[in-house]
């Protein structure tokens, strides 16, 4: 495992590479770290993959200071670690982070073999003016940082792994040092995506929680999107936001079988 500083749009994200083989490129979701992928990754990297994971801009151990915290400067930030490493790669987004994989996907589909939704954000689900002013304020310090881990936590409706709680204090580090770009990272829209799915010709994996609280209906969400990518969907029963995380053991033999697959027709 070796972590870097890889350069993008004038600043550096850090970057986590374990393995060898073909490319996987991991981008984590809004809040979150690399370290979203530490079940995962382990599993690729075992089935014979180079897993590339890194921090979204003004996350972990990325730099602050960047003009963009969206899903279309994510996207960028994938398309440079792709670059940088040697590709082309399977790219894999959870949250926010599957809204840039679909879009580094539609942006250079010479570089993306496959993709992976985890959770996905790929449209802004409904909501009103109001709500999404609400959601800000509450953000806001200096009651912001309990309300998102309140938040947050609420995403893992049935079962938390042994180590949750450590993974938590390293975000609250992240958070309290990032503080200002995590709030213009929650500002992003995920129209760019919904708009660039109909040029995606990648073969895709749709993962979603039936549990996952973001969405009324979860499984209806994933269908959506299964139906235009023509993906394949799983939905994982009892699971939350992150199925990665809370139900690694059917989401990551179901991942590492898609991503031979992908590799072998690519």
């Amino acid at each position: 495992m070796t972590v870097s500083q890889i350069g993008t749009a004038g600043r550096s994200i850090a970057v986590e590479v374990s393995g060898e083989g073909p490319l996987v490129v991991c981008i984590p979701g809004m809040g979150e770290l690399r370290s979203s992928y530490r079940f995962l990754v382990p599993a690729l990297v075992g089935a014979g993959f180079r897993v590339a994971a890194f921090d979204l801009r003004g996350h972990g151990d990325s730099d602050d200071g960047f003009d963009a915290f969206d899903d279309e400067a994510a996207a960028r930030d994938a398309l440079s670690v792709i670059a940088k490493l040697g590709g082309p790669a399977i790219v894999i987004g959870s949250s926010m982070g599957a809204g840039a994989a679909v879009l580094a996907a539609a942006e250079r589909p010479e570089a993306v073999t496959g993709l992976v939704l985890l959770g996905p954000f790929v449209r802004n689900p409904p909501s009103s003016r109001l709500s999404g002013l609400l959601f800000r304020a509450a953000l806001l310090k200096p009651w912001g940082p309990a309300v998102w881990r309140s938040y947050y936590r609420s995403l893992f409706p049935t079962r938390r792994p042994a180590d949750q709680e450590q993974h938590e204090e390293a975000m609250a580090r992240s958070l309290a040092r990032h503080w200002r770009s995590f709030s213009r990272t929650t500002k992003t829209t995920h129209e760019p995506a919904e708009r660039a799915l109909e040029r995606v010709a990648a073969p895709a994996l749709v993962v979603m929680g039936s549990a996952d609280r973001d969405w009324k209906d979860p499984a209806a969400e994933a269908a959506w999107i299964g139906e235009r990518l023509k993906a394949e969907v799983l939905v994982v029963e009892g699971a939350g936001h992150y199925p990665m995380v809370d139900s690694a053991d059917q989401v990551n033999p179901a991942v590492v079988a898609f991503a031979r697959r992908a590799t072998a027709v690519a």
